[in-house]
């Protein structure tokens, strides 16, 4: 398939090989992609509105490459590798994710939803994270000073992580 210059609303797209499929310009209005291989997709000024993907595998996407990426969601899908840094994704869904060696650098994660998550070697520093839900996430490695935290959700015991950068010790 080709997305370069095309405009999709309310699409589903299914079992479909995409590695390295080129997003040029694409507007991508409520459509979702289910267990498709987007790996290494060029987004290239593509714009994604409500765009879900579900059972998906995604690495080493460069979403700051997209124009527009308002209300995305990924369920169940793998992110490995991919570069999220000083993005606007206030309210996204990352649930039940392969969330590894993400760049979340200087993103807005306020009220994000990132249930059950796993977050192993991703990079958290100077992201806001105020409201978001980490229940159930894991292997996430955020230092409390570097990030917004404000009234964001964690359950035990992943969320003692927390306490590493804070130079106290526990007995």
């Amino acid at each position: 398939m080709k997305f370069a210059g095309e405009e999709l609303e309310g699409e589903t797209i299914e079992n479909e090989g995409l590695a390295e499929a080129v997003f040029k310009g694409a507007r991508l209005i409520d459509c979702v992609f289910k267990r498709c291989d987007l790996s290494n997709a060029k987004l290239l000024g593509g714009s994604f509105r409500n765009v879900r993907f579900e059972d998906c595998k995604l690495l080493g996407v460069d979403w700051t490459r997209a124009t527009t990426l308002a209300h995305p969601a990924w369920v169940r899908s793998v992110l490995t590798y991919g570069n999220f840094a000083q993005l606007d994704l206030r309210k996204a869904v990352m649930e039940d994710c392969i969330a590894r060696e993400l760049e979340l650098g200087g993103t807005n994660l306020a009220e994000a939803v990132c249930r059950g998550t796993d977050f192993a070697g991703s990079r958290f520093h100077q992201t806001n994270l105020s409201k978001a839900d980490f229940r159930g996430a894991s292997n996430y490695a955020m230092r409390p000073a570097d990030n917004n935290l404000k009234k964001a959700k964690f359950s035990l015991p992943e969320a003692a992580v927390l306490l590493l950068g804070l130079e106290i010790e526990l007995g």
